[in-house]
């Protein structure tokens, strides 16, 4: 089935700017998730090389003080004696490190509705466009691409301000793809590393505590801006994840494009954020190449707004 053009959006005229609903059928709970097909999922395994694992999530604990006001990670082990066995219950907010932001997460501001056009009454009302639906066909899985930007700009000597809403912009990420020699593919898994987690590792937990009492800490990201928004829907990814906080520089630096609402709320794009990738990082420089197989699987919670990714790429 041919993709329509980025012109021709919103697919639903009386649904809000961008929105592609209805593009795989009008009961639809995947998305873009939807162009993981058997075939892509095939290809995808022959970038399994040398079969170097890397796991892809922080720790669940990694921002003792998370940002946004979320809760933080906690872990309560219990023994069960006489016997000498354990058990563990763990709390934590699904977006307080790695995570995928479901579908449920975010809607169009404005007309408040989610994807599909479901409000905030539907959402609430049953499970539908929960991640569960992600992990029941099968999960995240295919070929993965990293545009590494802090490489590229520590190779260039420039400067990063992470702690600003610094834009990453189309024609950087293209030029970054060519110093590469990665080629993107329609189906692909977009990962992009910011440098951010590798900068938050480095501050003091005075800093850190400063960070997470700003009620909207800025943070690099993507531009929010009509450009990158039709690459990525010309290019034809799958999802897309970053290592920092917010795919987009935050604050939203032009609402009319909000990547959050465009892609979640519209497209059904996951959105990942505070991924680890300093690891692959090192890797795919040590391998010559930036491509690998990614598996990725959410946790089964039936009406689920987020999740742990639980990734793993492999080359």
């Amino acid at each position: 089935m041919p993709k329509p053009s980025f012109d021709s959006l919103p697919l639903q005229k009386k649904g809000p700017p961008g929105n592609a609903w209805g593009l795989f059928g009008p009961s639809d709970e995947c998305g873009m998730l939807n162009l993981l097909t058997p075939d892509k999922t095939r290809v995808a395994a022959a970038e399994i090389q040398k079969g170097i694992r890397i796991s892809t999530d922080w720790p669940l604990d990694a921002m003792a003080r998370p940002c946004f006001g979320r809760a933080p990670f906690k872990q309560t082990i219990k023994n069960k004696a006489p016997r000498e066995v354990n058990d563990d219950t763990l709390e934590f907010n699904t977006q307080s490190s790695s995570q995928w932001d479901g579908f449920r997460h975010y809607a169009y501001q404005d007309a408040r509705v989610y994807f599909g056009g479901r409000t905030l009454g539907d959402v609430l009302g049953g499970a539908g466009i929960g991640i569960h639906a992600w992990a029941e066909n099968g999960g995240i899985v295919g070929r993965g691409v990293l545009l590494d930007y802090a490489s590229w700009a520590d190779a260039k000597n420039i400067p990063i301000d992470y702690f600003t809403p610094t834009t990453i912009t189309v024609p950087t990420l293209k030029q970054i793809a060519a110093s590469q020699g990665t080629d993107l593919q329609e189906g692909d898994i977009l990962f992009i590393r910011s440098g951010w987690t590798r900068a938050y590792a480095q501050l003091s937990d005075t800093q850190a505590q400063a960070l997470a009492d700003i009620p909207v800490p800025p943070a690099i990201g993507l531009e929010s801006s009509e450009e990158t928004l039709r690459w990525l829907w010309e290019t034809g990814f799958a999802a897309v994840a970053g290592d920092m906080p917010s795919m987009e520089a935050w604050p939203c630096q032009d609402k009319r494009f909000w990547l959050h609402e465009w892609l979640l709320a519209g497209w059904g794009m996951p959105i990942g954020e505070l991924f680890d990738l300093e690891r692959l990082s090192e890797v795919c420089r040590g391998e010559g190449r930036w491509s690998f197989f990614f598996s990725s699987v959410p946790l089964k919670v039936p009406g689920g707004v987020a999740s742990p990714p639980n990734g793993v790429a492999i080359l």
